[in-house]
């Protein structure tokens, strides 16, 4: 995948993350940042389940995934 897709998929699942977990996005910067280490985070999970993501619209749900869990890491740290 290219690296332009990589952002663009990082975006679009860091801003739908960030309704879902939040109810509202986190600027761009912010929802590249939390989409970037949500695909990452997501490719490594499915990776060890075993699953592939198959085309864009996988690669998005995989990175949505990973956004969310990520999300959901930062507020259980941020109240520790």
């Amino acid at each position: 995948m290219s690296i332009v897709w990589f952002l663009i998929i990082g975006v679009v699942a860091g801003w739908l993350a960030g309704r879902f977990m939040k109810g509202r996005g986190f600027g761009l910067v912010g929802d590249l940042i939390v989409g970037v280490i949500g695909a990452m985070l997501g490719g490594l999970i499915f990776q060890t389940l075993g699953i592939t993501a198959i085309g864009p619209f996988g690669h998005l749900i995989i990175a949505t995934f990973g956004a969310i869990v990520f999300i959901a890491l930062i507020r259980v740290f941020k109240r520790a």
